[in-house]
Formats: structure tokens, C-alpha cells, sequence
């Protein structure tokens, strides 16, 4: 299986992870992984607490498309809710 690669400027080479998926049972929505995205890739979704009666706010991935791989999301993420692919070429 052959996965899409670059190159760094140093010319190392170097292989993107997509955000592909967020854990919204993780999710404290904190919005870290918000700032940290400049392709505007994520963002908030209230979402029904049935535990405890409430709504409370997650991301999401609203122009999953637009995500370059570099990752930024899920470094900054606390509670390691996102989970990441490869593109097969």
C-alpha cells in the first residue's frame, strides 16, 4: 500500500495524517484544536447531554476536505479525541 508522502523544506520526506474523525464522547470542547487549525477544518456542534439533561458543545469536522495533514488538531488536542488516515495514492 503506497500512502501519499512530501517533503519538508529540509527535504526530509514526510507522511500527512488526516483528521478523520473526531470522539465526541472525548470531546470537552475546549476549542484548542480550533485555534490551532488555519484551514477553518473543525468546528463547534452543540450536542445533546441525555445524561444530564443539557447541551453541551464539541467539534466537529465541518470541511474535512480542507485539512492538509499536518496534525496541529490532535497535538493540541487534551484528551486525544481525534483520530487520523493516510491517503492511499
Amino acid at each position: 500500500m503506497a500512502v501519499l508522502a512530501g517533503k519538508t523544506r529540509g527535504g526530509e520526506e514526510w507522511t500527512p495524517n488526516f483528521a478523520d474523525n473526531i470522539d465526541v464522547e472525548l470531546c470537552i470542547g475546549c476549542g484548542r484544536c480550533y485555534k490551532a487549525c488555519s484551514r477553518d477544518v473543525l468546528g463547534p456542534e452543540d450536542i445533546e447531554d441525555e445524561e444530564n439533561y443539557s447541551t453541551r458543545m464539541v467539534m466537529t469536522l465541518v470541511n474535512p476536505d480542507d485539512c492538509i495533514g499536518c496534525g496541529g488538531c490532535g497535538s493540541t488536542c487534551p484528551k486525544k479525541c481525534f483520530s487520523f488516515i493516510q491517503l492511499e495514492v
